[in-house]
């Protein structure tokens, strides 16, 4: 069985490589996965590495590919490069029926016309189980998901999170190895989404399977993943414990689909010490901290990126001012949005474009900060965070290698 420090021909993806070790066996190995589609590229060379008792979530937008990658791990869709492991087997042209995985589907793909009881039995009777362990299994799990008093209804008597529980239940039965869930949470309304994201931490956590996890929902990634890999036009742009994608995010793109972000272009000044200081239109003064192994020359352009909340308003000439050393700049409030917890605030900057800041509401809102009034904004220079440059899909490394 390879461990984690076991590196496949090529080498992972370096996005991947930002992610400190944690020293358990790989479950899943993707190494070098693509996928076509006719002319169409879904899945562009993907490496990546799950391991064993992981809750690991592939997050991306619509169309990105993850579902794809997915169906290729449970064995419904053959790769067309590079190769996938379980538990250290190559699986690539194993039927699912010998793959030791379960998927868990959006749409439950629940018997009707069976019993809560026996739609968990079924996997199980497949595989021949019966007596006494068939009776304990499938009470066992209908248990794990707290739906032992619903053992004789039909699905149609349940709800619709009950209904994805019953599902839940009748994979996990079959105790696979690795658990797939294809956005089990998007049918379901937000106030039940939520209460199903602590049901499956639970479970997962008592059962201790390795999870491997589709969805679009950024929040429903960040609450319930170890790990988080952010999936883009079939690429994978970084994987990255959840506090880390959000807190440092790698490139353009995971900056503007996790959460809000503010993005700007900027020059580099000059370089001391590992903190760089920047130039940006309207930026009285940028500076950031290089991350390890980053280097930068005096005149290149970059991104940088700072979150909504991590912004400061001040009165434009108050008395109270940002501490020496700290990023600023003095715009002109264009919006203002109650949000419940927080006001948002839309500031416009010279030279063009605008920034947000979100405010808690840890007391009384004030009349500061209206639409028109001139404000100064800063932040720790911490909080800025230099982005890398897009990652090249397949079609531009061969293009690249064709040049050299």
């Amino acid at each position: 069985m390879p461990g984690l420090t076991d590196e496949p021909p090529g080498g992972f993806h370096p996005a991947e490589e930002r992610t400190p070790d944690t020293f358990a066996p790989v479950e899943v190995g993707i190494y070098g996965v693509e996928k076509r589609f006719s002319d169409q590229v879904a899945v562009d060379g993907i490496d990546l590495r799950v391991h064993e008792g992981e809750f690991f979530s592939v997050l991306g937008p619509s169309g990105c590919g993850k579902t794809t990658l997915l169906r290729m791990v449970a064995g419904f869709v053959d790769p067309d490069a590079g190769r996938i492991e379980l538990d250290g087997v190559d699986m690539v042209g194993v039927p699912p029926y010998r793959r030791d995985v379960n998927t868990v589907f959006q749409s439950y793909a629940l018997f009707p016309h069976m019993s809560v009881w026996d739609n968990v039995a079924y996997g199980l009777r497949r595989k021949r189980v019966k007596g006494s362990e068939l009776r304990e299994r499938v009470g066992e799990h209908l248990e794990l998901v707290q739906l032992s008093a619903f053992a004789k209804r039909r699905p149609a008597e349940l709800s619709g999170g009950q209904q994805q529980r019953v599902a839940i239940a009748r994979a996990l039965a079959a105790r696979p190895r690795v658990l797939l869930l294809d956005e089990p949470l998007g049918a379901l309304d937000a106030k039940l989404r939520k209460q199903m994201q602590i049901e499956l931490m639970r479970i997962q956590r008592e059962v201790g399977t390795t999870f491997l996890y589709v969805t679009h929902d950024q929040e429903e990634a960040l609450v319930l993943s170890h790990r988080v890999a952010v999936m883009n036009a079939g690429r994978v742009e970084q994987v990255g414990y959840p506090e880390d994608v959000y807190e440092r995010p790698g490139t353009r793109f995971v900056a503007g689909f996790i959460g809000t972000s503010n993005i700007m272009d900027a020059t580099v000044a000059g370089v001391e010490s590992g903190v760089v200081e920047l130039t940006a239109d309207g930026v009285e003064r940028l500076r950031a901290t290089l991350p390890e192994r980053r280097a930068v020359r005096h005149g290149q352009r970059l991104a940088v990126t700072v979150r909504p909340e991590k912004l400061h308003l001040y009165d434009a000439d108050g008395d109270e001012q940002p501490p020496a050393g700290w990023c600023s700049l003095t715009g002109t409030v264009a919006d203002v949005v109650y949000t419940g917890m927080s006001t948002q605030y839309v500031v416009d900057v010279p030279g063009g474009g605008s920034l947000v800041a979100f405010v808690q509401n840890a007391r009384r809102i004030s009349d500061a900060g209206t639409p028109g009034q001139p404000v100064r904004m800063a932040w720790d220079p911490e909080f800025t965070v230099v982005l890398d440059a897009e990652p090249a899909g397949r079609a531009e490394r061969e293009l690249v290698e064709e040049v050299r």
